[in-house]
């Protein structure tokens, strides 16, 4: 994943920039929460690389997840809740796919 892609997306360094699809995500994460985005979700991730400005540690990769980085642990913890699959939509396949 590129810094490029998260900045496209809308997640800045600056906080979510209106219009975009990280706002769409917030709102559909909100809605979908009853009114909250969860701490450790798809928005709140991909926030916290755009605010920080880099990506390059956190594992996502054109190639996939790598083995031993922050991406592969979420994707192990999400794995575990979900009774061992990754869910469509949920925090490691939509940070992934960005």
């Amino acid at each position: 994943m590129s810094d490029q892609n998260v900045r496209n997306a809308g997640f800045t360094s600056s906080g979510i920039r209106g219009g975009s699809l990280a706002s769409s995500m917030m709102s559909h994460e909100a809605r979908a929460s009853g009114g909250g985005v969860h701490s450790g979700g798809p928005t709140a991730t991909l926030q916290e690389m755009g605010a920080r400005g880099s990506t390059h540690s956190s594992g996502f990769t054109s190639s996939g997840i790598s083995g031993g980085s922050l991406a592969s642990q979420m994707m192990s913890q999400e794995a575990t809740s979900h009774g061992g699959g990754i869910p469509r939509g949920g925090t490691t396949s939509t940070v992934q796919s960005i």
